[in-house]
């Protein structure tokens, strides 16, 4: 891996029927089925990233917006590019078990 850090932008939307990465409307949205309580939407978000983009959860960092919808997560090791090669690829079947 390269030493690239990249930062992303995303919605995450608590409570969802299932964990998935979508885009709509070209904007990254991200639907985890934890609720907002205890960090718990949180720690599902980093798990479905890291499988959606093949890093480790240590590779994932969320800098802003620990308790909102709207985040800013980085990613250690991919370029933008291969970040939204990606989650672009997975998005269509994405979700967490």
């Amino acid at each position: 891996m390269s030493g690239s850090k990249t930062k992303i932008q995303l919605r995450v939307h608590p409570n969802a029927a299932r964990s998935e990465v979508i885009f709509i409307n070209e904007v990254l949205q991200v639907r985890v089925a934890a609720p907002p309580v205890k960090g718990k939407a949180n720690k599902e978000l980093i798990t479905l990233l890291s499988q959606a983009l093949g890093v480790s959860k240590g590779a994932l960092a969320i800098i802003k917006g620990h308790t909102s919808r709207n985040k800013a997560i980085t990613i250690d090791g991919l370029t933008q590019e291969e970040v939204m090669k990606r989650l672009f690829s997975s998005s269509s079947g994405v979700s967490s078990r």
